[in-house]
């Protein structure tokens, strides 16, 4: 008798951010979407046949998606994710790069300067010493 997918794996759940626009008020936000980690376990269990060993040797680690809709945090309205991708191997996820660098490599490549995060000088009637209450 084969074995379940299950007892090749341990899963953990795992929260990621995404960001999606609503379809209805065209607003764009960064939500949280929760998905299992199935990681493959280091030996086949017990009582796995031949069929079973030969699938296990195949087996990689992925993600499983469990939201497939999320709640507009303007307008309330619940709307679907609208990518196609449920599972995700985390050896494709790996090699994919994070956001700031994303956002520097497309400001490189169009010519315009990198926004350097900066903070607005203060003004000069906070940086006085207080001359106590009048």
């Amino acid at each position: 008798m084969a074995l379940d997918e299950r007892a090749f794996f341990t899963d953990k759940p795992e929260t990621r951010t995404g960001r999606y626009q609503c379809p209805k008020c065209r607003r764009t936000g960064d939500y949280a979407i929760r998905w299992t980690r199935r990681t493959k376990k280091d030996r086949p269990p017990a009582g796995a046949d031949a069929g079973d060993l030969a699938k296990f040797a195949k087996l990689r680690d992925y993600l499983l998606r469990l939201d497939d809709a999320v709640t507009c945090q303007a307008c309330g309205r619940k709307f679907e994710i609208p990518s196609q991708q449920s599972l995700m191997y985390v050896e494709d996820l790996a090699g994919l790069p994070d956001e700031a660098e994303l956002e520097r490599e497309i400001a490189a490549a169009s010519g315009a300067e990198p926004e350097l995060e900066k903070k607005p000088a203060i003004p000069e009637r906070f940086r006085r010493r207080s001359q106590g209450w009048n």
